[in-house]
């Protein structure tokens, strides 16, 4: 699967993945931050963005869709950036394609499984009545009782399409649920071999996604790597603290 991509920046390619419900464009500001030393490949995940839909998600699948569109863009290889689901894609591609990555940088995941339930999020949003008379308010009062946290409603709801004769979730929320229990487990890929080339682990210092007893995980998977703290900053690290973020992305990649 090609998927769609947003271009932006100057020089050599790197790819920029986001993660479960996100679109190539909440990485915006880290694609900016980068785009000075590179041209940035920001890219929608299958069922995600502007990208076509499919049921299966197996993560060396969306691995291959990355691979399938570099060949696309006329990318040999490049340093490849993924949050959370997109971390894991990119892992796996690193894993399955090390000759397509020259550096990885993973944002706040690790090669585990994790007990995570995002299943109710799913079921709220499609309950939400998809015809001309929804409006955002309406759809963020709905969400509330599924969805307390405010700021995450905001983010879903940005997936929802209004003001046309078609109001449609711009990602695909049933075959999102449908894999949602794949998505959320790690299975080395078979005939992997251990990724031996620069990798960076940025993990937040108030998540809980990459704890102490995942790093010799990571350090089977990828000998070379490196974890670092951003401070101040829970799971979306590059949201909470976007400049700590593009400081160390900018001092590994480039």
């Amino acid at each position: 699967m090609i998927l769609n991509a947003i271009e932006q920046g100057e020089g050599p390619p790197l790819i920029l993945l986001h993660g479960l419900f996100g679109t190539a464009r909440n990485l915006g500001a880290v694609a900016r931050g980068l785009g000075n030393q590179a041209r940035v490949y920001s890219l929608d995940l299958r069922n995600h963005g502007d990208s076509p839909h499919d049921p299966d998600m197996a993560y060396t699948v969306m691995a291959a869709d990355i691979a399938e569109t570099m060949d696309a863009k006329g990318i040999a290889s490049a340093p490849v950036v993924g949050h959370s689901m997109g971390g894991k894609v990119a892992m796996t591609l690193a894993l399955t394609h090390p000759e397509r990555v020259t550096k990885l940088a993973v944002m706040d995941i690790a090669p585990v499984t994790y007990d995570h339930d995002y299943n109710g999020y799913v079921g709220a949003m499609q309950a939400i009545p998809l015809n001309n008379e929804v409006n955002r308010k309406a759809a963020n009062e709905r969400l509330a009782a599924a969805i307390p946290d405010a700021a995450l409603r905001v983010f879903l709801l940005s997936n929802l399409m209004l003001g046309g004769t078609d109001p449609h979730w711009r990602f695909g929320l049933s075959e999102i649920g449908g894999a949602m229990h794949s998505l959320l487990r790690w299975t080395d890929p078979a005939d992997m071999t251990p990724y031996g080339g620069p990798a960076l682990f940025l993990r937040g210092s108030n998540s809980d996604y990459v704890m102490p007893d995942s790093h010799d995980r990571i350090a089977a998977l990828f000998p070379a790597a490196k974890i670092q703290t951003i401070e101040n900053a829970a799971h979306w690290i590059h949201a909470e603290q976007p400049l700590a973020v593009i400081a160390a992305l900018q001092a590994f990649l480039f």
